[in-house]
């Protein structure tokens, strides 16, 4: 039984559901990540026994499963797009602000598909938005394809932005700092293309960098879709 259908405990000696359980983990989690949410320490925060919140939930991966549904309500757009592509490309760009506002996300995103109302609502809507453009394989190859990009960009954006505070380097502080053993490596002429790379290449925000490789990513799927026989 998952911990959407077990029911919570009737008695209630001073208020306290999965709700506010939850909202009180996700708390901690912005604060200071994952490694900050542990049931004593959610309880601690209500002032409720350690006890107390095993009636509601049992374990901590039914508390970060329980979180990750939660702040998928916030991927979810209200309205569907009739355009499959700008309907996930809506969604792509959600769930990335949302990991922005809660960082932890992008350690719990992939893996096994989350199963509760919202995660399962987010999945329904990007595989409503492709149904009837091709055979039922190709859809889900193709959501499959755009989602595992949306979380390796993700991955990296959030692992950059924790590399910057806990080095207190900015990325421009970085690269000076690296400077001197770059300029050495590559004047060794092993490695022409990144050479190529750091002296040519356009340098461009995280934000535009996601959407032009989403779009790349869209236009490849695009080519991969054909309208079954009517």
């Amino acid at each position: 039984m998952t911990v959407w259908d077990r029911p919570e405990p009737t008695t209630r000696p001073v208020p306290l559901d999965r709700e506010r359980i939850v909202a009180t983990a996700i708390a901690l989690a912005d604060e200071g990540g994952l490694e900050a949410v542990s049931l004593r320490k959610v309880a601690a925060r209500l002032n409720a026994g350690p006890m107390r919140l095993y009636g509601y939930i049992s374990t901590k991966q039914e508390l970060f499963d329980l979180m990750v549904d939660e702040v998928h309500a916030e991927i979810l757009p209200t309205e569907q797009p009739g355009d499959w592509s700008e309907a996930l490309r809506i969604l792509a760009h959600r769930t990335r602000r949302a990991a922005l506002r809660h960082e932890w996300l992008a350690d719990l995103l992939g893996g096994r598909p989350t199963l509760g109302p919202n995660g399962l609502a987010v999945t329904e809507a990007k595989l409503a938005s492709l149904d009837g453009l091709a055979d039922l394989d190709t859809v889900m190859r193709g959501v499959e394809t755009v989602s595992a990009y949306v979380i390796g960009a993700i991955r990296r954006e959030i692992a950059n932005l924790r590399a910057e505070r806990d080095t207190g380097l900015s990325k421009r502080d970085w690269q000076r700092a690296s400077g001197a053993h770059v300029t050495r490596m590559l004047a060794t002429g092993r490695f022409p293309a990144l050479a190529k790379a750091v002296h040519d290449g356009t340098d461009v925000d995280a934000e535009e960098s996601f959407a032009t490789g989403l779009d790349w990513v869209l236009d490849a799927v695009a080519a991969k879709l054909t309208r079954r026989p009517e």
